[in-house]
């Protein structure tokens, strides 16, 4: 099935997306969230949680695949990402409680969810702080491990801190006037877009253009927040997930695929499983990068609706 879409003169279709059924805002403390939905309005909520510099529309295949095991499916742009609106500053905690908001907007009783990369991880996070608000928890990539680094004396820490918060400071005083570069067309901008998504096909990535980009009188540019820059989501550790994860409180599947790429996590299932709980189910998916859901979604919708039907 090929869906269609039109933005600025230009026509953007993509073999088996579908759009969403429904379209809300939710007020998340003072800022504008936009909903998707797919599938019943009367049906088993299960959340979406994309992940950084990508917007909900990214499930355009994969959402409809969930929708149709009879799933109410949805999912949100991020603050400062897509049709959501921007914010003075960002952090992990202020997406959790975003979450949170599109949540308790959408149902009272514990749900399943579902996340992708920061998504993921943000997931992780907020079901081990409240756990009586979900129900089963799939992470497409987004369990991310790293080694704890080897210390270092007291002088270096202190030197790489005072360089870090340097930076921070250096972008945020620029912050107010930054402006994403534009392309002069949707193709233009896909091909940029590559550079991050080498695997993504260029079909899907122009389709992607039509959903999470806009056109402007100078040419085309990513509906994202120029304030925003890669890891600027605030204060945030993954060994502060991967620690606790031995004891998750809810059942867990965690997919993995084995090719690198610059936007993933680079996580080696292998490593990650010691600190997996015992009911925890890892599914490995060869010659797959870091977008799962995008590169396999019939597969990858295969093993959720299993896992969450289980």
């Amino acid at each position: 099935m090929e869906v269609s879409s039109e933005q600025g003169g230009e026509r953007f279709v993509f073999d088996g997306a579908r759009a969403p059924d429904r379209r809300r805002d939710v007020d998340a403390h003072g800022v504008r969230l936009a909903v998707y939905e797919w599938g019943p309005a009367d049906g088993q909520p299960l959340i979406l949680a994309h992940g950084g510099f990508d917007f909900a529309r990214t499930f355009d295949v994969f959402a409809p695949l969930l929708a149709e095991g009879g799933f109410r499916v949805v999912s949100w742009d991020h603050r400062g990402h897509g049709d959501s609106a921007h914010a003075e500053l960002y952090s992990w905690m202020a997406d959790e409680r975003d979450l949170l908001a599109v949540v308790d907007s959408t149902t009272a009783r514990p749900c399943a969810v579902v996340g992708h990369s920061k998504g993921g991880s943000m997931l992780a996070h907020i079901i081990q702080a409240l756990p009586h608000r979900f129900s089963r928890f799939a992470a497409i990539d987004g369990l991310p491990f790293r080694k704890p680094p080897p210390d270092v004396a007291e002088r270096a820490r202190v030197t790489t801190m005072a360089k870090e918060v340097s930076s921070w400071l250096e972008h945020r005083r620029v912050a107010a006037t930054l402006v994403r570069k534009p392309a002069d067309t949707p193709e233009q901008l896909a091909t940029r877009r590559a550079r991050m998504n080498p695997r993504l096909s260029s079909d899907w990535l122009r389709y992607l253009v039509g959903q999470g980009a806009r056109k402007d009188d100078d040419g085309w540019r990513w509906k994202i927040d120029p304030s925003l820059r890669m890891g600027g989501f605030g204060p945030w550790r993954s060994r502060w997930a991967t620690d606790r994860l031995p004891g998750f409180p809810i059942p867990l599947l965690g997919i993995f695929g084995t090719e690198n790429e610059p936007m993933g996590w680079g996580v080696d299932p292998e490593e990650l499983r010691p600190y997996l709980p015992a009911h925890a189910r890892v599914e490995v998916l060869e010659d797959t990068g870091h977008f799962i859901h995008i590169e396999r979604p019939q597969r990858t919708a295969e093993l959720v609706l299993e896992f969450l039907q289980s």
